[in-house]
């Protein structure tokens, strides 16, 4: 299959990668800012409670100090609307409440369908958030929100006892 691929590379009959609309989407910078307010970025993760049961989060995060200002939980999918509430929930926790941002704030993600979806980020611009996505495991990548991620995981959810996913749910806030 290898050598099939890399003939068909050599030949140019490949086709194409579909990257979305016609509109420039990457992100191929450093992800950490000097000034707060100016770059965030969002990622998810999943917890898995004893009983099988899933929990999926979803977090915003300020690039410049790193302080998770939202997060959105669910034992279903995180869908578009989760993360249009993320988004609103961060705005508050910043700006109080507003209808857009005082200045442009980049929205930095990876390319889950949640954030990629048209209505999320058509909300994202008349939030006053440019949102942009990062390349598939590139080295600039959205590694501050993995980060966090594993650090939630390590410190917390292996250490916290988790029989269901509404224990889940009630610990999260303390976390």
């Amino acid at each position: 299959m290898k050598r099939v691929y890399r003939v068909m590379k050599v030949h140019g009959l490949l086709l194409q990668r579909h990257a979305g609309g016609a509109e420039t989407r990457r992100y191929e910078g450093t992800v950490a800012v000097a000034a707060r307010n100016t770059r965030w970025c969002s990622d998810g993760l999943e917890i898995a409670a004893e009983n099988g049961e899933r929990v999926r989060v979803a977090f915003a995060l300020d690039c410049c100090d790193r302080e998770a200002m939202s997060y959105v939980a669910t034992s279903a999918g995180i869908t578009g609307e989760d993360v249009r509430d993320l988004m609103v929930t961060a705005v508050e926790h910043r700006f109080g409440t507003v209808n857009q941002l005082p200045s442009l704030i980049e929205w930095l993600t990876d390319n889950g369908s949640c954030y990629v979806a048209h209505d999320t980020r058509r909300f994202a611009r008349d939030l006053g958030l440019v949102p942009k996505t990062t390349p598939l495991e590139g080295p600039q990548s959205n590694g501050m929100a993995e980060a966090f991620a594993r650090t939630l995981n390590r410190d917390y959810v292996r250490i916290s006892v988790l029989p269901d996913a509404a224990s889940v749910l009630r610990q999260l806030p303390v976390w």
